[in-house]
C-alpha cells in the first residue's frame, strides 16, 4: 500500500510527476481532498484557503481563517487519506507530516529558477519575465514561511526527503521510474509497526481537531499522545472545568478506547485567565 508524499513548488513539474505516478502504478492522486476539507472545518470559500496557502491573505482574511485551525485540520485530513494508502499526496506539507512513517516515501521534485518562471511565462501566455519571476518568488517565500512556522523546517533542506528529483535532468517517467523503485525496496514496505505509528498520528490528529472544533477547548493548548486507542493528554490549562472538558471531547472521537488525562492546573489561574481574555 504505497504512500508517497510529494513537494509542490511552483513550476518544477511535481504535478505531472504526481499524475504519471499514479496513471503507472494505480494509486490515488490528491486533487481537492484537503482544501475542501479544511474550508469546510472553517465554514470559509476554498479560495481563501487557497490564497492563506499562496500567501495572497490580507490580515483580516488571516485572522479570520486562524493559521493555526488550518494547520490541525490540513494534519487530520493528511493522516486520513495516508491510513487509506495507494496514494499519491502532493503538497500541504505531506512530506514532514509523514517523516515518522517509515513506508511513507517522501520526494522533493524541483527545478532550475529560470524554467520554473519560463514554466509559468508559458502557463500565463505571456511574455513578462519580470512580472513571472516576482510570482514565483512570491510562492516560494510562502511556501517557506509556513513550512518555518508549521514544522520548525527550512524549506527544500534535503534531509527532509528521502529522494531528490531534478526535472531539468529527469523526464516525468524517470523521477517516476525512481520513486516506484524506491517504494519497492524493503526499507519503504509497510510493517506492523509503521503501520501503527501512522495509525497513532492519525489519532492524535483527530482528536487535536476535536478539541479545535469545540468553543469550550479551541484555546487549549496541550501535548496529545495516542498509542493503540489509548490517548494521554498533557500540559497546562486553566481551570479544572477545561481539564474535565478536554477529555470530554477526547473521548468523544472514533478510535479512542481511553483517555487519561494527565493535564495540570496552572497555579496562579486568575492572573493569566485575565490575560486571555
Amino acid at each position: 500500500m504505497p504512500v508517497i508524499a510529494l513537494t509542490q513548488e511552483m513550476g518544477s513539474l511535481a504535478k505531472d510527476v504526481a499524475l504519471r505516478l499514479a496513471e503507472v502504478a494505480q494509486l490515488q492522486v490528491l486533487r481537492h481532498e484537503v482544501l475542501e476539507h479544511v474550508a469546510g472545518k472553517l465554514d470559509v470559500p476554498t479560495s481563501l484557503v487557497k490564497r492563506l496557502r499562496e500567501g495572497k491573505a490580507g490580515i483580516v482574511e488571516r485572522f479570520a481563517a486562524d493559521p493555526g485551525r488550518v494547520a490541525v485540520y490540513t494534519a487530520q485530513e493528511v493522516y486520513a487519506l495516508a491510513s487509506r494508502g495507494n496514494i499519491v499526496l502532493r503538497g500541504w506539507g505531506a512530506t514532514c507530516l509523514l517523516r515518522p512513517v517509515r513506508h511513507a516515501v517522501r520526494v522533493r521534485v524541483t527545478r532550475p529558477f529560470e524554467q520554473r518562471v519560463q514554466w509559468l511565462m508559458d502557463k500565463l501566455d505571456t511574455d513578462d519575465a519580470a512580472m513571472a519571476e516576482a510570482e514565483v518568488r512570491r510562492s516560494d517565500a510562502a511556501h517557506a514561511a509556513r513550512m518555518h512556522a508549521q514544522f520548525g523546517v527550512t524549506w527544500g533542506d534535503p534531509l527532509l526527503y528521502d529522494v531528490v528529483l531534478n526535472t531539468d535532468r529527469l523526464s516525468i517517467d524517470s523521477c517516476v521510474e525512481q520513486i516506484l523503485h524506491l517504494a519497492g525496496r524493503p526499507e519503504f514496505q509497510e510493517t506492523e509497526a509503521s503501520r501503527e505509528v501512522l495509525d497513532n498520528l492519525a489519532l492524535e490528529s483527530a482528536v487535536r481537531a476535536a478539541l479545535k472544533e469545540q468553543p469550550t477547548t479551541q484555546a487549549v493548548d496541550i501535548s496529545i499522545e495516542a498509542v493503540q486507542g489509548r490517548v494521554v493528554l498533557r500540559g497546562i490549562v486553566l481551570t479544572a472545568a477545561e481539564s474535565a472538558e478536554a477529555a470530554r471531547v477526547a473521548a468523544t472521537v472514533a478510535g479512542v478506547g481511553k483517555v487519561d488525562n494527565e493535564l495540570r492546573l496552572m497555579s496562579i489561574t486568575r492572573r493569566f485567565a485575565s490575560a486571555k481574555t
